[in-house]
């Protein structure tokens, strides 16, 4: 499956000044099988090692004294010999053996082998170790498959969304019949999401059974690492809030209602539980902004948020498939379930891993605004996300815009439509926030 994360580790393979490169994420996400097929694709020698699944290297390399003698252990514990300037060493899983992200940086600095770390709940595991080596390690956070990867994994050419930017651009309509085969893709990701196995699974077999096995399966994994790796005192506690989002995401105001976990009244007695999932990469939050202006950090409300889960196939296979049935046909509301969680997932999910943070902003004078993003110009962003056909109707977004003092520069209303301007509104199909992009740092 092609992913947008592998260009960026030919970045760092071509500009990299004596740096290892530490892979991040939430497990499951295709971290290993990525860079499994950038070191056999670009390397002559590629060396792993799992320090998951492997031991007797597990214990070598924890017993290391100092970089040289971590070397050796590498050595002998490799299947072949290196070649200086052609050998890739990835060594994967390595929260099972921090002491090797401090041991690194000698040996990078020697400039004879690229070095690969990666691992999960690295947020979390490597949060204490001393001596991170601060400038001899660049950071890749990868996230699920977007909405753009799972088109190409389904046959859509890169050439579809280059047309959907320039629609984008150019404030026009999609073509019909792209647009059609766009949404109907759209729908089918909110089931699958982007996990690598779950969007394997659907390529081949073209149902849901198996995808939502994998997906089964992987919250299976995150409530085990909880188990394994959170703190004994709240463990319980984290466990609760992550089984708990889907049904928050269900309520009409999709805020987090802290009361909602055993025994906890307010959000300074839960806020580490709340930081370890988000360190983890298995959840993300949106907190609030006590008013929408730039900057959006400036007013953060630490005390008010939406909690997401990584991937919106998670959430969608929290739910009996009776109540998905409406996802597919983009009906919004089927039943006993509004879909407006879903929505407001994806756009988190996605607006996350094209290096947005999302903020969200509540009043009682004004209303709710699902999401405000700034732009790389320190613009704000608002995005109403609308999962039904009355997509027009935004009193909250209209009062917003036109209270002074606040400062919004641009509004989109992301549902199941086609590009259309009105006034100060540009409707949007909800598909188009896989394009929203953020320029990244150089």
């Amino acid at each position: 499956m092609k992913r947008k994360a592998y260009d960026e580790l030919l970045a760092w393979k071509s500009g990299k000044t004596r740096q290892a490169l530490l892979v991040t994420g939430a497990r499951q996400v295709g971290k290993t099988y990525l860079v499994r097929e950038f070191g056999r694709a670009e390397y002559s020698r590629f060396i792993e090692f799992n320090l998951a699944t492997d031991d007797a290297t597990r214990e070598s390399f924890a017993a290391a004294r100092d970089p040289e003698d971590l070397l050796l252990r590498i050595s002998v514990a490799a299947s072949e010999a290196f070649v200086p300037g052609e050998t890739l060493i990835f060594i994967d899983e390595v929260q099972q053996c921090p002491n090797i992200v401090t041991l690194i940086k000698a040996l990078v600095d020697k400039g004879e082998y690229d070095y690969i770390l990666s691992g999960s709940l690295l947020g979390v595991e490597l949060e204490n170790v001393r001596s991170y080596p601060v400038g001899y390690m660049s950071e890749l956070l990868m996230f699920p498959m977007d909405f753009e990867e799972f088109c190409w994994s389904m046959g859509l050419t890169e050439e579809a969304f280059d047309m959907v930017r320039e629609s984008l651009r150019k404030e026009q309509p999609v073509p019909d019949y792209l647009n059609e085969r766009m949404l109907g893709l759209f729908h089918r990701y909110l089931l699958t999401g982007g996990m690598p196995d779950a969007v394997g699974a659907f390529v081949r077999d073209g149902t849901i059974d198996n995808v939502r096995r994998i997906q089964s399966d992987i919250r299976r994994f995150y409530n085990r690492d909880i188990t394994q790796y959170a703190p004994k005192s709240r463990r319980l506690v984290i466990q609760e809030i992550y089984r708990l989002i889907p049904s928050e995401l269900n309520n009409s105001t999709r805020r987090f209602k802290v009361g909602d976990i055993s025994q906890v009244k307010r959000y300074s007695q839960i806020e580490d539980e709340f930081l370890w999932l988000s360190q983890a990469n298995v959840a993300l939050p949106v907190y609030n902004v006590e008013e929408p202006k730039s900057p959006l950090l400036a007013s953060k409300e630490r005390k008010l948020l939406k909690l997401f889960y990584s991937d919106v196939g998670l959430l969608t296979s929290t739910y009996d498939k009776q109540a998905t049935l409406g996802i597919l046909g983009g009906l919004g509301v089927e039943g006993r379930m509004n879909y407006g969680g879903v929505y407001e997932n994806v756009i988190a999910q996605e607006l996350t891993a094209h290096g947005f943070v999302p903020y969200y902003f509540t009043s009682k004078k004004t209303g709710k605004l699902d999401f405000l993003i700034e732009d790389e110009s320190g613009g704000v962003l608002a995005l109403e996300i609308k999962s039904g056909r009355r997509f027009r109707s935004h009193a909250a977004l209209n009062k917003a815009l036109d209270t002074p003092g606040y400062a919004i520069d641009n509004a989109y209303v992301l549902a199941q439509t086609n590009v259309e301007r009105d006034g100060k509104v540009l409707y949007l199909p909800v598909y188009m926030a896989s394009v929203l992009q953020r320029p990244r740092l150089v």
